[in-house]
């Protein structure tokens, strides 16, 4: 008899509901197994919010804005996207406020960090580009080229630049992140929230920190090398010693 024929169907449907049942996850019958369901989901639920508390516990305090943030000789700009080469809105308000941090005196270097994994794909030059229209020397400008995410940023400013004291700056939903896993780098580190529309854009990246925590949680208990570490890099300390030189001639 052939599927396609109404009797073939009749005969089939009973089957096809059999195997949807037996799929279909059955939840405990007894009291006491409905219980021990409830309290496993309240676990996994706890779990879940383990790394958010503990970026709050750790770097809550030690979030600045441009106005109250302490005078470090070095800013950190972390990459976020680029738009046709230029940098994404919310980067150019990264970049912003670190040409602010600049202009007040409250950092005398700015270390941009990015992703250049691709020749067509250069988000460090375009970060340097644009806060030299913004009235930053280029002179004063620093380029990391390999900072693919926010730990291997962290972990090259201190142990490849040898930044031990910094401003952060990030969006307010991501800078805690920062502030935890530069200060797990063993960096004295306060952050810096740029000012943005609260947009969809801004509450994905808000839900995309839940996840985000676990992983930065697992990367400071585990410490794995950055993706790429790399020999030891002077621009940093060149740049702070240029500013010096400047600062004793004007003198």
């Amino acid at each position: 008899m052939r599927l396609g024929t109404p009797e073939g169907l009749r005969r089939a449907l009973p089957r096809a509901r059999r195997r949807v049942a037996a799929a279909r996850p059955r939840l405990p019958r007894t009291r006491r197994g409905q219980r021990w369901l409830v309290q496993a989901l309240m676990a996994v639920c706890a779990a879940a919010l383990v790394p958010s508390a503990w970026l709050l516990t750790t770097a809550d305090a030690r979030v600045r804005t441009t106005a109250d943030a302490p005078a470090q000789r070095v800013a950190v700009v972390f990459g976020a996207g680029l738009w046709e080469g230029r940098p994404s809105p919310y980067l150019a308000h990264r970049l912003d406020t670190a040409a602010e941090l600049y202009r007040s005196g409250k950092v005398q270097v700015v270390l941009v960090t990015g992703d250049n994994s691709r020749v067509e794909y250069d988000e460090p030059d375009a970060m340097r580009t644009y806060l030299a229209g913004r009235g930053v020397p280029d002179g004063r400008i620093v380029s990391d080229y390999a900072g693919f995410d926010t730990y291997d940023s962290c972990v090259r400013a201190k142990r490849i630049f040898g930044v031990d004291r910094a401003v952060l700056v990030s969006q307010g939903f991501h800078i805690r992140r920062a502030i935890a896993l530069c200060r797990s780098a063993g960096m004295d580190a306060y952050g810096v929230g740029a000012d943005d529309v609260h947009d969809a854009t801004w509450y994905y990246g808000g839900a995309r920190e839940v996840f985000a925590a676990g992983k930065a949680l697992l990367d400071v208990v585990f410490e794995p090398d950055p993706h790429f570490l790399g020999p030891r890099e002077p621009g940093v300390t060149e740049a702070l010693a240029g500013d010096l030189t400047a600062a004793g001639g004007a003198g």
